[in-house]
C-alpha cells in the first residue's frame, strides 16, 4: 500500500477526471466518462468530503473527518491512491488549465507533465510527395512543442522525438530512417496522415519494439497483387495512388499526430503505441494493429534463428490431450488457439487478414477461409486467378474449430514458404552420400511421366506439375530433416520443403508441395497431424488410382445429431451424402465422404478426406472437407456455376457420375463399417501416437522424416512430414506402393497395369 509522507506540502485530492457526490448516509459516488464508482461507508464518506485538492496531510489530520485519526487516514488515503482514484500532487497554481490536468489524471500520468515544464522539441521528417506537413506541424505548434520541419535525410541527434510523415508506410526511404535511429537508439513516431485510411504509429523502439523492417515484412504479405502488378508495369515499390482528403480530414488527422506526440512526450505509456492505429474517415471506424518484433529480422533481430532449429535434433515429449480439442486429439482447445495467436490476424501486422465465414456454404458447414494460399502464391499476373488452392480456409464441426482451422492452415502454409533464412547446404546427391534422400523416392513419378511430361504440364494444372528428371551430378541446395526412424539427419532439396525456394542453375525445378504439412498447438501436435495427412493421401490414391471396390460406412451407427443434420442440409440442396472405408495396411481409419446431385444428370459429385486413430473423428473430418470442397467449388451446392479455374476438376464434375465411376459406391459384398469395426485403443499422450505410427511404417521398410519449420515470429508449431515411398493423391505413378499394396490387401489380384490406372488424376 502506498504509504502517505505526513511532513509533504503535497495536496490530497481526487483525480480531476473524477467528480465527487456525497449521498449522506450512503457513502460518496465518483462520476466521470467511464461511468461511476461507490465508496461505501460511514468513515470514507466522511474522508471524501475533505478530499478537495485543497488540503495537505496535516490539514486532512486537523479536519479529524468522521473522528479518524491520522494511522487510518494514512492507510484510507494511502489505499484511494492504490485504487486509482486519488492522487497526492502540488498544490494548483493560479491560471492552470483544470480540463488539461484531468485529461492527465484519466490517462494516469500523476503529475504536471514534463511535456509543461519546457519547450520540447520535434524533428519533423516528411516522406512522399503526398504529405501536407503545414497542417502537422501547425498542430504541434499549437500543442507547445518547438518544431524543426526538415527533409527525411535531416535527422536530429537533440530532439526529443522524430515525427515522420509518410505518404505510404512502405516508402522505401523509411528504411533509411529506421536504420540511423536504430543505430543512435533514437525512438520515432510513424504516420501516414493523408488518404481516406489515416494511420498513426508506432512509437518504434530500438531495442524495445519490432523496428520499420518488421513492419514492411507483414504489410508486403498483404500487398503481393500489387507487387506483382508493379512487377509487370517494370516497377518495384509501392505503386503511387492519387490522394483523397477533405480539409476537415487532414486536419483531424494532423491533430491525431500531435496528440500522440504529446501523449508520449508526457509519458502517458499504453500498448497502442506499439501498434498501428488506423482509422476509416469515411465512418470513423478505426482498429489497433499490434507490431512485435521478429526475432528473425534481418535489421533487429537474429537472422539465424530459423536455419538453427532445422539442424536440431527433434525430440517428442510427454504431451497430454485435452478435453473439447475439436475435431482431433490436440494439445489446446480451439479457443485457446484462437486467443494466443489472435494478434497475427490483422491486414497491418498479421498473417492473415482476416477470418471469415464462407458466403458460398450453408451456416451448417462451418467453412471458413483466411485469406491467400501461401503454398500456391501467384508469381506474376497470369497466376491470379481463382482456384481452390488460391485461399487458405478451414472446417470443422463448430465455427470454433473451423476458424482455429482456417487461421492454423494460414499459418502452416506462411510457415513452410521459403523466407531465405533456411539452412541450405550445396552439394550433389553423389557428394553427400547415404545422408541425402533421392528425391525421386518422395515424388514417385513414373518414367513414362517424365518422358511425356511436357504435354502433361501444358494441359494439367501448375500443381500437377512434372519436373524434369533429377540430376545426381547436378549441385542443388540440401535442407536437414530428421529421421525420427533412425534419430540421425537426412538431407532432402530444398525446392521440395519450402515453397517458392529458387532454383539452383542446372538443376531441376524441383517444387513443394502442402503433403504432409501440419501445424499443431504443440510440436507433438503438429507430427501427429502431419502423419495422418500422410496416412490419408496414401490410402485415398490406393483406392482412387486402382478404382478398387472399398466398403462403405454406416452413418446411422455413429449416432450423431451432427451428421443427421448434415444429411438433411445435403438433401435440401439437391445432394446426398455417403461415406467410403479406404483404411489401408497402415490401419488407421481414413474414410472418403462423396456426394452427388440427384436432381441433375451432371451429378457433380464432390468429395471429401479424413484420416484418425479414432474412427469418429476420421468421419467429422472427411465430412467436414467434403463440405469445404462443396462450397469452394460449388456455390449453394447445385455446381452450375464451378467456380474454379482447373481443367481436371471441370473434366471430373462434367464425365463423371456413379454409374461410369462405379469405385465411388460401396462395395455390395461388404458389411457397412461401424465404430467397432476398427481396432481403436485411445491413447492419452501425443508422443505414444508418434511412436506407434512410426513403428509402423518401419515395419513396411518406411523411413519417418520430419522437417520443423515453425517460424519464430509466429511461434506456432509448424512441421512437414516426409515418408519416402508413401503417395502423394495427385498423378504419381511410380513403382511401389501404389501397385503392390492393393494386392497385399485383397482387393486386386495382381497389380494394375500403368494404362490402367485411373484417367482422372485428384485435384485436391
Amino acid at each position: 500500500m502506498t504509504e502517505i509522507d505526513p511532513a509533504s506540502a503535497h495536496v490530497a485530492g481526487f483525480k480531476r477526471h473524477l467528480r465527487l457526490e456525497l449521498a449522506e448516509g450512503n457513502g460518496a459516488f465518483l462520476f466521470s466518462e467511464d461511468g461511476v464508482t461507490a465508496l461505501r461507508g460511514m468513515r470514507v464518506e466522511s474522508l471524501a468530503a475533505v478530499l478537495d485538492g485543497t488540503r495537505d496531510f496535516a490539514s486532512l489530520v486537523d479536519a479529524k473527518p468522521g473522528g479518524l485519526d491520522s494511522r487510518r487516514i494514512s492507510e484510507m488515503v494511502g489505499q484511494l491512491v492504490d485504487a486509482g482514484l486519488l492522487t497526492i500532487r502540488p498544490a494548483p497554481e493560479p491560471g492552470t488549465d483544470e480540463r488539461a490536468l484531468a485529461y492527465w489524471d484519466a490517462c494516469g500520468v500523476e503529475r504536471t507533465p514534463a511535456v509543461h515544464s519546457r519547450v520540447m522539441s520535434i524533428r519533423l521528417l516528411t516522406v512522399g510527395e503526398a504529405v501536407d506537413v503545414t497542417a502537422v506541424e501547425t498542430a504541434l505548434r499549437t500543442a507547445g512543442f518547438a518544431v524543426d520541419a526538415a527533409p527525411w535525410e535531416a535527422l536530429s541527434e537533440t530532439a526529443d522525438l522524430t515525427v515522420v510523415l509518410c505518404d505510404d508506410y512502405l516508402n522505401p526511404a523509411l528504411a533509411e530512417i529506421d536504420r540511423a535511429c536504430r543505430s543512435s537508439g533514437r525512438q520515432w513516431l510513424l504516420a501516414k496522415p493523408t488518404g481516406v485510411h489515416v494511420w498513426v504509429g508506432p512509437v518504434f523502439q530500438p531495442g524495445v519494439t519490432g523496428c520499420w523492417h518488421c513492419l514492411a515484412t507483414r504489410l508486403w504479405g498483404h500487398r503481393h497483387a500489387e507487387a506483382c502488378a508493379q512487377a509487370a508495369l517494370g516497377r518495384e515499390g509501392p505503386a503511387p495512388h492519387p490522394v483523397a482528403s477533405l480539409p476537415a480530414s487532414t486536419a483531424m488527422a494532423a491533430n491525431l499526430v500531435s496528440l500522440e506526440t504529446t501523449k508520449w512526450l508526457a509519458g502517458h505509456r499504453h500498448p497502442g503505441q506499439r501498434g498501428v492505429r488506423t482509422l476509416d474517415t469515411t465512418d470513423l471506424s478505426g482498429r489497433l494493429h499490434e507490431l512485435r518484433a521478429r526475432p528473425q529480422c534481418s535489421e533487429c533481430g537474429d537472422v539465424s534463428l530459423v536455419a538453427a532449429r532445422t539442424r536440431e535434433p527433434v525430440v517428442l515429449r510427454s504431451v497430454g490431450k485435452v478435453l473439447g480439442s475439436g475435431s482431433g486429439h490436440r494439445s489446446s482447445t480451439p479457443e485457446q488457439v484462437l486467443d494466443k495467436y489472435q494478434h497475427l490476424i490483422s491486414p497491418v501486422t498479421g498473417v492473415v487478414k482476416e477470418i471469415k465465414r464462407d458466403r458460398n456454404a450453408p451456416e451448417l458447414f462451418n467453412s471458413f477461409r483466411s485469406g491467400p494460399n501461401f503454398s500456391a502464391k501467384a508469381t506474376g499476373m497470369d497466376t491470379l486467378r481463382r482456384s481452390m488452392r488460391d485461399e487458405s480456409g478451414g472446417k470443422g464441426v463448430s465455427a470454433t474449430d473451423a476458424k482455429a482451422s482456417a487461421l492454423c492452415e494460414a499459418l502452416e502454409r506462411y510457415s513452410g514458404r521459403f523466407h531465405g533464412d533456411e539452412e541450405r547446404i550445396q552439394g550433389t546427391l553423389r557428394s553427400l552420400g547415404d545422408i541425402a534422400v533421392h528425391p525421386n523416392e518422395c515424388m514417385l513419378f513414373h518414367q513414362r511421366q517424365y518422358a511425356t511430361r511436357l504435354e502433361w504440364n501444358a494441359a494439367h494444372a501448375p500443381f500437377q506439375h512434372v519436373c524434369e528428371p533429377f540430376d545426381e551430378c547436378a549441385v542443388t541446395d540440401w535442407t536437414p530433416v530428421w529421421s525420427l526412424t533412425w534419430q540421425r539427419q537426412r538431407l532432402l532439396p530444398t525446392g521440395m520443403l519450402y515453397y517458392g525456394a529458387p532454383a539452383v542453375q542446372g538443376c531441376p525445378d524441383l517444387r513443394a508441395d502442402s503433403n504432409g504439412n501440419a501445424a499443431g498447438s504443440s510440436l507433438e501436435d503438429a507430427i501427429v497431424q502431419g502423419l495422418l495427412e500422410l496416412v490419408e493421401r496414401d490410402a485415398v490414391a490406393l483406392w482412387w488410382y486402382n478404382r478398387t471396390p472399398v466398403p462403405g460406412v454406416d452413418l446411422d451407427a455413429f449416432h450423431e445429431q451432427w451428421i443427421e443434420e448434415l444429411r438433411w442440409t445435403y438433401t435440401r440442396m439437391g445432394r446426398e451424402i455417403w461415406v467410403l472405408d479406404v483404411t489401408s495396411d497402415i490401419n488407421i481409419p481414413v474414410m472418403v465422404a462423396m456426394s452427388r446431385r440427384i436432381d441433375s444428370v451432371d451429378e457433380h459429385i464432390m468429395f471429401g478426406f479424413g484420416a484418425h486413430f479414432d474412427p469418429r473423428i476420421a468421419l467429422r473430418r472427411a465430412l467436414t472437407e467434403l463440405n469445404q470442397l462443396t462450397s469452394a467449388a460449388a456455390p449453394n451446392g447445385r455446381g452450375e456455376e464451378v467456380a474454379v479455374d482447373d481443367p481436371d476438376a471441370w473434366a471430373w464434375w462434367r464425365y463423371a457420375t456413379v454409374r461410369n465411376q462405379p469405385y465411388l459406391i460401396p462395395d455390395a459384398d461388404e458389411a457397412l463399417r461401424v465404430p467397432e469395426s476398427f481396432d481403436y485403443v485411445p491413447r492419452r499422450d501425443l508422443a505414444k501416437d508418434i511412436e506407434s505410427v512410426v513403428a509402423v511404417l518401419s515395419e513396411k521398410g518406411l523411413d519417418t522424416l520430419v522437417l520443423d519449420q515453425t517460424r519464430p515470429d509466429i511461434d506456432l508449431p509448424v512441421v512437414k512430414m516426409i515418408v519416402p515411398g508413401m503417395r502423394h493423391f495427385w498423378a504419381r505413378f511410380g513403382n511401389g506402393r501404389l501397385y503392390e499394396v492393393p494386392v497385399e490387401l485383397g482387393r486386386l489380384t495382381e497389380p494394375t497395369a500403368y494404362e490402367e490406372l485411373n484417367p482422372f488424376p485428384l485435384f485436391l
